[in-house]
């Protein structure tokens, strides 16, 4: 029988090696520059998050998850063996694989994702979720123009951050992230479906907007590299046509102090009956909301002395 990993904040695996000082934080911290970079632009990338054995790690049990009949899968809270709903053109996408795979969970304290994170944050931070992508060789699908923070207004303050880790190389041939540089600044657009029409999200925009959208930039990067972006930042993935197929993992936090914004009938709430629900007003927290930074506990009397979004 499976067992629900997210009841444990122990590591299951000796894969994310945890500092034990505060000094040994800092060869995970970003540059000043990395920092500005995201503030003005909604985005960094090319960080190095992940060795080939965790990388080896990841894809071994990756493969494992995209077959449906795996132990454990009623542990994810969404679980799409192809989301367009099109055999041509294939899109996996399940979120929750940190209950169900041993990696998949440690991958939450890797040490090099929490010091960025929480430069990014400012503050410290909970899990929101994770999330799987794979995009077959030669018939993988589009992720349609979105901004996360669209899907996830049944949380408040918007203080969230995505991680993009990919576990292939990822090139504009086999459907690599666009991201719209500045587009957090826009605000709120409306979402569209995840794996729709890639030009849609025109009908959305305003001609500056538009005008913004064409300087979209292609984020190719290697295994192992991740990229982070704002929750307002406009992003999307074309299709993959390659002969190479083109996997990812996703790490979504929000900074401690998110509160739930949810109403059980909402549209916006969550589309599964197994996603941890917490009550309209409640903290955005517990068991399957671990907190997995925390400043004063883990950089003690290096917190002035570690830039963040907030000193630069």
């Amino acid at each position: 029988m499976a067992h629900d990993l997210g009841l444990t904040a122990n590591l299951l695996t000796d894969l994310f090696p945890q500092p034990q000082t505060p000094e040994e934080w800092e060869p995970y911290r970003l540059s000043v520059e990395q920092i500005k970079h995201f503030k003005e632009n909604g985005f960094i990338h090319g960080i190095p998050l992940l060795t080939e054995t965790q990388i080896e790690a990841l894809r071994e049990q990756l493969a494992q998850m995209v077959d449906p009949d795996h132990d454990g899968r009623e542990f994810f809270y969404e679980y799409h063996s192809n989301e367009s709903g099109d055999a041509e053109t294939v899109l996996f996408h399940a979120l929750g694989a940190w209950r169900v795979r041993p990696a998949f969970h440690d991958i939450l304290w890797n040490p090099a994702f929490l010091m960025a994170a929480y430069q990014l944050l400012g503050k410290g931070f909970h899990l929101f979720h994770d999330q799987l992508f794979s995009k077959p060789a030669n018939h993988g699908s589009v992720v349609a123009w979105h901004q996360d923070y669209s899907y996830w207004t049944w949380t408040t303050p918007m203080a969230h951050l995505t991680c993009w880790m990919g576990l292939d190389n990822v090139d504009t041939e086999n459907g690599c992230m666009y991201y719209v540089p500045g587009s957090h600044k826009w605000g709120l657009v409306d979402k569209l479906d995840l794996a729709g029409d890639m030009n849609a999200v025109r009908g959305l925009l305003t001609p500056e907007q538009i005008a913004d959208f064409e300087r979209k930039t292609p984020i190719e990067m290697k295994a192992g590299e991740a990229s982070f972006h704002h929750p307002l930042l406009m992003h999307g993935s074309y299709e993959n046509r390659s002969d190479r197929q083109r996997r990812a993992t996703l790490i979504n936090v929000f900074a401690d102090g998110v509160i739930s914004n949810r109403e059980d009938d909402s549209p916006d709430s969550p589309g599964t009956d197994n996603y941890p629900k917490v009550p309209k007003g409640e903290p955005m927290d517990g068991t399957y909301y671990p907190l997995l930074f925390n400043p004063e506990k883990h950089l003690k009397n290096h917190i002035d002395s570690t830039p963040s979004i907030d000193s630069t």
